[in-house]
């Protein structure tokens, strides 16, 4: 089985699992779930559905109880749409990846200074860079 075909495959699971669960899943306790991306076995038989899910961790708990409640329904939905020879196991895992990328945007804008208080940089030899002393170039100002 080619790589291309596997990544066509995860990217067809993809859009249908994303779809189900925004348009045509009815459990209260799944809400605001970002399908992130899709690992497919080589063989086809197995799909790890990563999913982001916005919330307190208790809210992020119950989302994913109700996700693996609805498998078996999304796994229907994708045998209906993506024409393989079997149909994908479809196991979700919680991707913290956006959280890690909020928490490090966090810790950077602690650590890093405003650019309003910063000093303005300078050239090698402490003029201020930017400046055109030296230069031909005629100055812009009123003669009249």
């Amino acid at each position: 089985m080619s790589s291309r075909r596997t990544l066509k495959a995860a990217s067809a699971i993809k859009e249908v699992v994303s779809m189900a669960i925004l348009v045509e899943l009815r459990d209260p306790r799944v809400k605001n779930v970002t399908v992130t991306f899709v690992e497919i076995s080589g063989d086809m038989r197995y799909a790890k559905v990563h999913v982001s899910i916005m919330g307190d961790p208790k809210e992020q708990e119950l989302c994913m109880h109700g996700l693996k409640r609805s498998a078996g329904f999304l796994q229907k939905k994708v045998n209906d749409r993506v024409d393989t020879r079997y149909t994908p196991r479809i196991e979700f895992v919680l991707d913290k990846g956006v959280k890690n990328s909020f928490k490090v945007s966090e810790i950077l804008a602690d650590v890093l200074p405003d650019e309003d208080t910063s000093t303005p940089a300078t050239a090698g030899d402490g003029e201020v860079a930017g400046t055109t002393e030296g230069t031909s170039e005629p100055d812009n100002q009123d003669r009249g």
